[in-house]
């Protein structure tokens, strides 16, 4: 599948935007179709097995696509991929849940939570300050997403469908940090199988615990099953392969384009954005190349450069020997 990519994006290489990046915008397109169809899902089918039954066909479409990179499956990709499936587990089966009972602009909006989050959760565990424009443009994210979503979603009550969406925020966070972290570490097909496997048995083991009753034979819930799942491979084989090169902050505010996606499918639907959402449709765009800046700073030379220049650098300083120059901490 990353051979297909290759090939789509092939002519890419002139945009401002890396082909990873590039990739990580087709699947969040992707991703923001997915509120209306599990919206609808949901009148047919339990949160839980819903869940299961997407991601087992998202485990066994990755089977087949990267079945020849199974042989060497070792346990470092299990343990990487079974802790990103337990985040991709909660972060799904919350947000699920949530649909059940809350408008699909109001979960987007609140699954967006996960913006300001998972550049200050990457800082806090990890000590990675994210540079200042990334802050800039997590705040310009967030504000369009505030917009889009319409003064209605900011009006959260303590239902039991917003505390779920709220809670989801965490899980989906980790799952990007950690799909960053396991990143080159890993082979990418076993570890994308893996955590979809690993989601799709919580799902089915998450059925009696909750009491939910499996539900009646129904098209609905079947074929949107089957194709979310399908997409799901894809969009988590896409996200493990891309983010090898995206930092998780950059990820993250490409990922804000999931409810500006969602509201084009619903507007194709029948819905109408109102003249705010556009205007937050468009900050959120802003944002993304906000995020991309670099202020250049140039400092003037000290007034020991040139004697340091002529004369060299002292014998056996660490500062200056080649290879032993400190790694600045990105």
């Amino acid at each position: 599948m990353m051979h297909m990519w290759d090939r789509v994006l092939a002519g890419a290489r002139k945009s401002p935007l890396s082909r990873q990046e590039l990739a990580l915008v087709a699947i969040t397109a992707v991703w923001g179709g997915t509120f209306l169809a599990v919206h609808v899902a949901m009148q047919h089918s339990g949160p839980m097995f819903f869940v299961g039954l997407r991601f087992a066909v998202a485990g066994l479409a990755a089977c087949i696509l990267f079945r020849r990179s199974l042989r060497g499956m070792g346990w470092a990709d299990v343990g990487a991929g079974a802790a990103i499936g337990v985040m991709i587990f909660f972060g799904y089966g919350l947000q699920t849940f949530g649909l059940q009972s809350i408008a699909s602009s109001t979960s987007a909006f609140l699954t967006a939570l996960y913006v300001p989050i998972v550049p200050l959760l990457q800082w806090a565990v990890f000590r990675k300050r994210p540079r200042a424009m990334t802050f800039v443009g997590v705040v310009l994210a967030f504000a369009g997403l505030v917009l889009l979503a319409g003064p209605d979603a900011v009006h959260v009550g303590l239902g039991p469908g917003e505390v779920a969406t709220v809670l989801s925020t965490l899980p989906i966070a980790g799952e990007i940090i950690l799909i960053s972290l396991f990143a080159g570490r890993v082979n990418l097909g076993r570890v994308t199988v893996v955590q979809l496997l690993v989601c799709g048995i919580l799902g089915f083991a998450a059925v009696p615990v909750t009491g939910e009753a499996v539900p009646a034979f129904s098209w609905g819930w079947v074929v949107t099953a089957v194709g979310l799942g399908v997409a799901s491979c894809v969009i988590q084989a896409t996200m493990n392969w891309a983010q090898k090169s995206v930092t998780p902050a950059r990820a993250t505010i490409i990922y804000t384009g999931e409810p500006v996606w969602a509201g084009i499918i619903g507007r194709i639907a029948g819905d109408r954005l109102p003249g705010l959402a556009l205007v937050g449709a468009a900050l959120i765009v802003v944002s993304v190349l906000v995020s991309e800046l670099k202020p250049h700073s140039n400092p003037r030379p000290r007034r020991d450069q040139p004697r340091r220049a002529e004369n060299g650098p002292e014998a056996g300083s660490p500062e200056t020997t080649p290879g032993n120059r400190p790694q600045l901490r990105q």
